[in-house]
């Protein structure tokens, strides 16, 4: 064995995530890390495609000690489980994959870019949110005919030196994370830092820091949306904010824009009470506290709403001296 303890200095050149001296070095190890990866799950990937066309069951471990294991094990059902942290490369599968593990993207490149592709089937994290599992650094992962149940979603930006070496310039580097389920449902927790999600349906708790979203169906459960998101609501949709404490936290500034082309601020809904909306968009308004907005308590708010929040409501405000007298109309 080895006479001393490695320094701090060689720890760090020998782990796994290179972050050495020079921009150029990390981009050079981070280039071979991405190479290395990449060629193993394509190995992967071919042997699971196998496996599936003979529907037999394996268990194998691909990548090795010092680039990190990942196991991967086709069960009799079709599922494809992944146990490990998913660093870099292409892997399409046709049939659901269930995952114990971070999923990230090595920095610098897009040729080796983590790319996870379900031809059918879900994409599901096992206990997410117990787990703490994240996706994250510019990966990709797409489900054509299912669902995706993941965790924490993060992107990322960066400060890179001027390309035409202008002392003191520098440009921003953006590895957004896209995850979509264009048929299916999105459950996420928190979207955070240069993020895109499509869907059907989308759940999730938070968005902060330059996240969009576009989906028909949206449902918020967190009290957070920064002023720098975007929320892009299909045709005939309804989104619904669970929030009924506070909901100071959610930005006037985040946009909703509509498949038209309408953008509407969050503010233009958080001071819009329900009572003021047009009847035919809320027959039951009364049965609404005077002060409810449309933001908060699960409130279901649609597309034809938010096309026409100009639209006044034609019942006077106290419902009218009929109401108020109880004159019926026999």
């Amino acid at each position: 064995g080895k006479k001393y303890p490695e320094t701090d200095l060689e720890k760090i050149r020998n782990s796994r995530v290179y972050s050495g001296d020079s921009e150029e070095d990390i981009r050079r190890k981070n280039q071979i890390l991405g190479q290395e990866l990449s060629k193993e799950m394509k190995s992967a990937e071919e042997w699971a495609a196998g496996l599936n066309r003979t529907n037999s069951t394996a268990t194998r471990l691909f990548g090795s000690k010092t680039l990190g294991e990942i196991e991967l094990e086709r069960k009799a059902n079709g599922t494809l489980s992944i146990k490990g942290n998913f660093m870099a490369g292409n892997l399409t599968y046709d049939g659901p994959i269930i995952m114990q593990g971070n999923i990230t993207s090595p920095s610098w490149t897009e040729e080796f870019r983590t790319n996870i592709h379900l031809t059918k089937g879900d994409f599901k994290f096992i206990n997410p949110l117990e787990n703490k599992y994240k996706i994250e650094n510019g990966s990709r992962i797409i489900v054509d005919n299912g669902n995706i149940v993941v965790g924490n979603i993060f992107g990322r930006k960066y400060k890179i030196q001027d390309s035409e070496g202008r002392v003191g310039i520098f440009q921003t580097q953006e590895q957004r994370t896209y995850i979509s389920a264009p048929k299916g449902k999105i459950i996420a927790e928190n979207i955070i830092n240069t993020v895109f999600l499509d869907a059907d349906v989308i759940m999730i708790l938070n968005m902060e820091d330059d996240v969009q979203i576009s989906a028909r169906e949206i449902l918020f459960y967190g009290s957070k949306i920064t002023y720098d998101s975007i929320i892009n609501l299909k045709k005939d949709g309804t989104i619904r904010f669970f929030e009924n404490f506070s909901i100071q936290s959610l930005s006037n500034d985040a946009i909703i824009k509509l498949e038209n082309g309408k953008e509407i601020r969050l503010f233009d809904i958080k001071t819009k009470k329900i009572r003021d909306l047009a009847d035919e968009f809320v027959p039951n308004k009364n049965e609404y506290d005077k002060d409810a907005t449309m933001v908060g308590n699960g409130f279901t708010i649609t597309y034809e709403m938010l096309n026409n929040l100009s639209k006044k409501s034609t019942k006077t405000q106290n419902g009218g001296w009929n109401s108020k007298l109880r004159f019926s109309k026999d």
